[in-house]
């Protein structure tokens, strides 16, 4: 399993945390907006998942990708030591 940092250290998993800062976003809206594929997106957010970084929830059809900051709080712990 991917650590919090590995799964910070990719550029496009970082966009994407950015935009779910905004606001939960579906699947179509992170495609559109990071010009990524939709498996290339899905991919992203199953690692940012399983780092507990993101939630999912499901709305009839859609499922809608959310940040949760809290695993954020080790890297903060880290930065300063």
């Amino acid at each position: 399993m991917m650590t919090i940092f590995e799964a910070l250290a990719d550029p496009t998993r970082r966009q994407i945390l950015d935009l779910l800062r905004e606001r939960p976003r579906a699947v179509g809206e992170l495609t559109d907006l990071l010009k990524i594929s939709q498996p290339g997106v899905s991919k992203q957010l199953r690692v940012l998942r399983e780092v507990g970084l993101v939630n999912v929830r499901q709305d009839a059809q859609r499922r809608w990708y959310e940040l949760d900051s809290r695993p954020l709080s080790q890297v903060e712990s880290w930065l300063a030591n």
